[in-house]
């Protein structure tokens, strides 16, 4: 029996390979996933009052340990997990992109302020976005002994964690079925989020349950254009459906499905044109902080799956998938900048916005080049930094009801308070293309690497969606300026050490990649290198 044992034993050796962990190229990711574990324990077993400054601690300490991991990675090119796992250029710039726009992210979470102002304006409500607890009407008895008592909503530091941890493996899957286990990572988490607001809790519920039900048709066209793929192909490692398009077969109308799914499935997570539906919805309704950890974090990940997709696994199908993510292009940068100018709300604006931003990044997906993807990946830096320090301002616009984001009532909200207004202003011209602004740059390399790329009608569309979206931005400039404050003007609130930094880091990086882009433009170019 043990010589039977011994045979089998090493017949297997010759069929199978053992699996190997390569722990140091997965260092990021298993950082930000240990911390998230650490989180939960944090939640189990930690008293009350207890928990937020620990939570606080571990998940930005967590985090910054994982971009000095990605640091220390700079420069590798290869796999791990047996090859489902890219550790490359485009996948580490990412992954460090990702962690850099979290780390504000988790400090806008964090805020937990009094809210207070001057002595001459009334005392707002608590600056905290989240519910002390999810099952209380706000200021009913119930929540006033949750807070009395110290509890919080503490947990949404391991879930925003354990998003980020998704989020880091998304973009560097290298096959499939590793990258649709990474969208439902980070995609829960989320769901959960969108549903804790502390005012406004219906329409923060009703958010988070659209955002589920079209997270869910999400991956059902990924997993069922997954399946045609593997169909086809008979893997789903990327390099693979690449050499089986290269040789072709008699099947070829399963590989046209199977990515026309797949990329309806990622083009849900961008926000694309006619994915987009749940955008404004779920940026109005969920909590503030959320929304820019979505718009930012969410679009840098998904974005770098789409690029993986396309780049890696179909090089050889472009005259196929570019006619379909031209028109997605054109179709999202139209949409969202025409119909943001009927947005009466600044966070609907804000999310039409972000569509129309999505259409611009799309140019330099479709330019299927080293430049584009360098292009592209500028572009998701530079615009997460602005939208995080957008939403930051808008968190701080205020009355006694919670945040006002209805836009007639921001009248003349420069004039009084004009650091927040100029500030709020410098994030709306970086959104609309200005010079000396981030968003200037990032325009313009998209804009150059699509039409190097024989993409000059997609620019002119590009071109001219820019200029009706610097429309509404200016709107809001000249409301917040020229317009005297009425009664009905609301204060902003003074902000505390954690808003402050996210605003200042937001500003200050706008600034910085628009004046002085060549060190990262060069970094970008450097890493446009999948490996294969």
């Amino acid at each position: 029996m043990t010589s039977s044992f011994h045979d089998t034993a090493i017949l297997g050796s010759t069929t199978t390979a053992s699996p190997s962990i390569e722990y140091s190229l997965l260092s990021p990711m298993l950082i930000v996933f240990g911390v998230a574990v650490v989180g939960v324990l944090i939640e189990a077993f930690a008293p009350g009052r207890l928990r937020y400054p620990v939570q606080l601690v571990v998940s930005v300490g967590g985090v910054a340990a994982a971009l000095v991991a990605v640091a220390l990675l700079a420069g590798t090119e290869s796999t791990a997990m047996m090859g489902s796992v890219a550790v490359d250029g485009p996948a580490l710039f990412l992954q460090g992109a990702v962690l850099l726009v979290s780390i504000p992210a988790l400090l806008l979470i964090a805020e937990r302020g009094s809210g207070d102002t001057t002595a001459a304006v009334p005392q707002h409500d608590s600056l905290a976005s989240f519910t002390h607890q999810a099952s209380s009407v706000p200021g009913s008895a119930a929540e006033r002994e949750a807070s009395t008592i110290g509890i919080a909503q503490t947990e949404v530091f391991p879930l925003t964690v354990f998003a980020i941890g998704g989020m880091l493996l998304f973009p560097a899957a290298n096959d499939l079925l590793t990258m649709f286990v990474a969208l439902e990572v980070f995609s829960l988490p989320l769901y959960l989020l969108c549903g804790l607001a502390r005012r406004r809790r219906l329409l923060s519920q009703e958010a988070a349950l659209k955002y589920f039900l079209l997270g869910a048709f999400s991956s059902a066209f990924f997993v069922f254009g997954i399946a045609l793929l593997y169909g086809y192909s008979g893997t789903v490692a990327l390099s693979g459906i690449a050499d089986a398009a290269q040789l072709g077969t008699d099947n070829d109308s399963f590989l046209w499905l199977g990515t026309a799914l797949v990329a309806a499935g990622l083009l849900f997570k961008v926000g694309a044109v006619p994915f987009h539906s749940w955008i404004p919805d779920v940026y109005q309704g969920a909590p503030t902080p959320i929304t820019s950890f979505m718009a930012t974090a969410t679009k840098i990940a998904a974005f770098g799956a789409i690029l993986r997709v396309l780049y890696v696994a179909l090089p050889n199908e472009y005259v196929n998938w570019r006619p379909l993510m031209c028109a997605v292009a054109i179709l999202t940068m139209v949409v969202g900048s025409v119909i943001a100018l009927t947005q009466t709300d600044v966070k609907r604006m804000l999310a039409y916005s972000a569509v129309a931003h999505t259409g611009f990044i799309l140019t330099g997906v479709v330019a299927d080049s080293d430049a584009g993807l360098a292009a592209t990946m500028f572009y998701l830096l530079a615009y997460g930094f602005s939208t995080v320090g957008a939403f930051a301002v808008v968190s701080l616009v205020r009355d006694a009801d919670g945040e006002v984001a209805t836009l007639t009532r921001w009248t003349g909200l420069g004039r009084r308070s004009p650091l927040v207004g100029v500030v709020f202003a410098l994030f709306l011209l970086a959104f609309a293309g200005i010079p000396l602004t981030s968003g200037f740059i990032g325009k313009f390399a998209v804009f150059r690497a699509a039409a190097e790329g024989g993409g000059a009608p997609l620019v002119i569309v590009g071109v001219l969606s820019s200029a009706i979206a610097a429309v509404f931005y200016v709107r809001v400039i000249v409301l917040m300026f020229f317009s005297e404050p009425t009664q009905d003007t609301p204060t902003v609130v003074v902000p505390s050490a954690l808003t402050s930094s996210v605003i200042g880091l937001g500003a200050g990086v706008t600034l910085i990649l628009g004046i002085l882009p060549q060190p990262v433009l060069d970094l970008t170019e450097r890493a446009a290198d999948f490996v294969q």
